[in-house]
């Protein structure tokens, strides 16, 4: 009895400090994710370049890849010859407006020498040295020369109407084609791959050489320096949490060490759903929990599909 005793007494401190070996004890578990984008074609054609790897940091806007512009450029050349062709289908009303002009002009100048005539064979009757016929010859005269003005100058305004309806017809397909060719130029600017954020190649879908199509994925990108561990609490925890409560998050450094970062709750689910396969809430009884995500800095050291661990403060 006393040697029994004796070993109780020295096997304490390691069954105390068992018990005290608890602090790493969790009150929630998940799966480290980010917000991935997948990064895709937005004109088809053949890659002439693309410049990343998996794992190649990326700046937002940065331009890592080419495709061929060429068939863009020519279908723009296209449509710009077809504009400039407009102008050469429309009608110069100058030359036909001068060419009345010129007529009226000489018609007036007949006009002011038959009205001469007309009063000086007017007061030649009056003297009896010219007959009645003939100023009533030159009166007609008079008057048809008049006519002719008119009909002459409203040729002019009919020609000037005619012709800018027609060339306004001409030049309105000028419009269409002009926005067809700012949709190829905004085409051309896709052209160039561009990273949509600020991130770290997740995936590489395609290679230079090989022809794509619009909408094809070329890559997938992550932001990776602040990522998201997404864990799942009993309803008992809820009151537990709140909207911006910060929380320590453990992962495993070693077989019997944790590396500790700090975390800051953003989202807690509002509706309940079944636990998933893969992890184990603290009540393992429990079949309904509501999701949370946690914002950490990353230092590098954290991946997408790592397990983590939750500590509430």
């Amino acid at each position: 009895m006393k040697t029994r005793f004796l070993l109780y007494i020295a096997l304490l401190p390691v069954f105390l400090s068992g018990c005290g070996s608890n602090n790493n004890a969790s009150d929630a578990q998940g799966t480290f994710e980010a917000d991935e984008v997948i990064v895709s074609s937005e004109v088809p054609g053949k890659i002439i370049s693309l410049n990343i790897d998996e794992g190649s940091v990326l700046k937002k806007d940065s331009v890592i890849g080419v495709i061929d512009s060429v068939p863009l450029e020519l279908q723009k050349a296209q449509l710009e010859a077809s504009i400039s062709a407009l102008h050469q289908k429309t009608m110069d009303v100058v030359p036909q407006v001068k060419l009345l002009k010129d007529q009226i002009a000489v018609l007036k100048a007949q006009l002011d020498n038959a009205i001469t005539e007309r009063n000086r064979t007017a007061r030649l009757l009056k003297s009896d040295a010219a007959t009645q016929q003939q100023l009533d010859n030159w009166n007609n005269q008079v008057d048809v020369l008049k006519k002719q003005i008119a009909v002459s100058s409203q040729q002019i305004q009919v020609q000037e109407t005619t012709t800018g309806t027609q060339n306004s017809t001409v030049l309105s397909e000028a419009k269409p084609l002009k926005k067809s060719v700012a949709q190829i130029n905004d085409q051309l600017k896709r052209t160039f791959i561009t990273s949509p954020i600020n991130g770290t190649v997740l995936t590489k879908y395609a290679m230079a050489g090989e022809v794509t199509a619009t909408g094809k994925a070329l890559y997938k990108i992550a932001d990776l320096s602040v990522i998201t561990l997404r864990a799942y609490i009993t309803d008992a925890q809820l009151s537990q949490l709140k909207l911006g409560q910060k929380v320590n998050v453990l992962v495993d450094s070693t077989a019997s060490t944790y590396k500790t970062y700090p975390g800051v709750v953003y989202f807690i689910a509002d509706k309940a759903e079944f636990t998933p396969k893969t992890i184990q809430t603290k009540d393992e009884r429990a079949n309904l929990v509501y999701a949370v995500k946690i914002h950490i800095k990353n230092d590098g050291y954290l991946k997408i599909g790592m397990y983590g661990e939750v500590q509430f403060k």
